[in-house]
């Protein structure tokens, strides 16, 4: 390899997906590029290091990753905190069958699950710390986004989204931080906290 791979979720990758493809004929590609070591986006690195703050203080113990994707906050999640019980929302098939090859794969602690987050039902206050990177400018009812992921925290909700305009046809919303502290404290946040991220806003919600 001219790169390295995060070697336990690569791992674990390759036999949950030898295991759920074994004998298909039109098994999807397997995607490896995604497990690259490489270095952590601005956003993510920061996002990490309010979570590297309050896990040891057993303040997060369960997290709900909305939008997962490709694994670009997801995976070095994974790397930085291989104990702790994540689930993973995605509305796309083929991002959330890439996790539950992780998952049955070995990494047990990783949850995927294929909803949508203005109508997923899970019951309140589920977990811990939900977040969101570059999920609410593709939402159209950023309401109901917000509702839902307040409901289902009990302490903490992390967002990032674009800070300016960008040539991305399905970023439909951009947020000053006005939008994002009106709408989450509106909605049952007792606090809000921004950090400064180039060309993003990353935003920390309070239900403490």
């Amino acid at each position: 390899m001219d790169q390295p791979y995060l070697t336990r979720l690569t791992e674990a990758y390759r036999r949950g997906y030898e295991k759920r493809y074994a004998g298909c004929n039109d098994a999807p590609e397997m995607k490896l590029h995604y497990f690259k070591v490489k270095d952590d986006l601005p956003r993510v690195q920061v996002v990490l290091g309010f979570l590297q703050g309050i896990v040891p203080a057993e303040q997060c113990n369960t997290l709900l990753d909305v939008g997962s994707g490709r694994g670009v906050f997801l995976f070095p999640l994974l790397r930085e905190f291989p104990d702790l019980e994540v689930t993973s929302l995605d509305i796309l098939p083929h991002r959330v069958a890439l996790h539950e090859c992780i998952h049955e794969g070995g990494v047990e602690n990783l949850h995927p699950v294929l909803a949508d987050i203005c109508t997923w039902d899970a019951p309140d206050k589920s977990f811990d710390v939900v977040t969101m990177l570059e999920v609410m400018e593709h939402i159209p009812d950023t309401l109901q986004v917000v509702r839902n992921a307040i409901r289902l925290a009990r302490n903490y909700i992390i967002v990032s989204v674009p800070s300016k305009p960008d040539d991305n046809p399905e970023h439909i919303h951009l947020f000053s931080n006005d939008d994002l502290q009106r709408l989450f404290l509106e909605n049952g946040c007792t606090k809000v906290k921004f950090m400064s991220v180039t060309n993003h806003r990353v935003m920390v919600a309070s239900l403490r």
